[in-house]
């Protein structure tokens, strides 16, 4: 699959010497939901920033569909819709309005039935004609989305875009996602809920301290960072792993009556079959086991941790 956006040795340096990006080399691929996830102030917003055209990067390159974003910026930004984290949508102009004006912006002519279609998918259209500024924070997140699908982009940067938004409102935004991604545009999200990632993302990269630590396809980093857990549920409660088990790392939970074992999915050897044999011969008899495999959530807190 071809690059869309192509970034090589990109930097960004501000005035006072704090360094925000530092030599970024990515690309993503066109009509993937790519996730970029960092803890806060790791650069994520910067990056997209400059990609979008809003902010200047101290050194390197951007293409954007083989465009150099400062040589054909206008070109560019047409290609793109935005959601940025913040909230500006306190304006007196209607729902319907304000998405319309957005459209226009971009030069594109008005179409009252895609802009219809835009707030109906976002369950905006009750409100069509609603100001703005007497809508709730979750109504003007949607649109925001809606000003930024307006004018019918090719790529749309979500930075946080489900920040202050409800369970059902959140889940109708990612249906829109996918009807988007299945009609070829290209996605790239920020987000804190690591679940969506999870679930919606194609790859992955990981940000932190304006590096790119880690980019990998979704199911490849679960199988090979993924750990699995085995929880053994004790007949008898106890107060410590006994001293022959312990090269087994075990953790004691539940008040005494649960053991748990990590072990390395990618590893030939799981040493469960030693550790149930071994669990025997200390006298400790489990009535029930189950095994869980480590969330993105707990690969990206690892990752974040060793790097940091």
């Amino acid at each position: 699959m071809s690059a869309i956006i192509q970034i090589s040795r990109l930097s960004k340096t501000y005035a006072s010497g704090f360094t925000a990006l530092e030599d970024i080399n990515l690309d993503i691929r066109r009509g993937e939901i790519f996730a970029l996830l960092g803890p806060n102030g790791a650069g994520k917003t910067t990056l997209i920033n400059i990609i979008c055209g809003l902010s200047r990067a101290s050194r390197g390159e951007v293409r954007v569909d083989g465009e150099e974003i400062s040589a054909s910026y206008r070109k560019v930004r047409a290609m793109i819709g935005l959601v940025p984290q913040e909230l500006h949508t306190d304006s007196f102009d209607t729902v319907f309005a304000t998405a319309s004006f957005s459209r226009g912006l971009f030069g594109r002519p008005r179409d009252d039935a895609y802009i219809g279609k835009v707030l109906r998918d976002l369950s905006l259209w009750t409100k069509k004609d609603n100001k703005i500024i007497t809508l709730s924070g979750g109504m003007k997140r949607r649109v925001m989305i809606a000003k930024a699908l307006s004018h019918e982009p090719q790529i749309l940067f979500l930075d946080e875009p489900t920040a202050g938004v409800d369970v059902e409102l959140r889940k109708a935004m990612w249906q829109v996602v996918r009807d988007l991604k299945s009609r070829g545009v290209t996605i790239i999200l920020t987000t804190h809920y690591i679940e969506e990632a999870e679930e919606m993302a194609d790859r992955i990269a990981v940000i932190n301290k304006g590096r790119i630590i880690l980019v990998e396809d979704k199911a490849t980093l679960m199988q090979k960072l993924g750990r699995k857990h085995l929880t053994l549920h004790l007949q008898e409660k106890v107060d410590a792993v006994p001293e022959q088990l312990a090269h087994y790392r075990l953790a004691l939970e539940g008040e005494g009556r649960l053991l748990v074992y990590d072990y390395d999915t990618k590893g030939s050897h799981t040493g469960i079959t030693g550790l149930l044999t071994d669990l025997r011969a200390a006298g400790l008899h489990f009535i029930d086991l189950d095994t869980t495999q480590s969330s993105l959530e707990d690969i990206f807190v690892d990752l974040v941790s060793t790097n940091s």
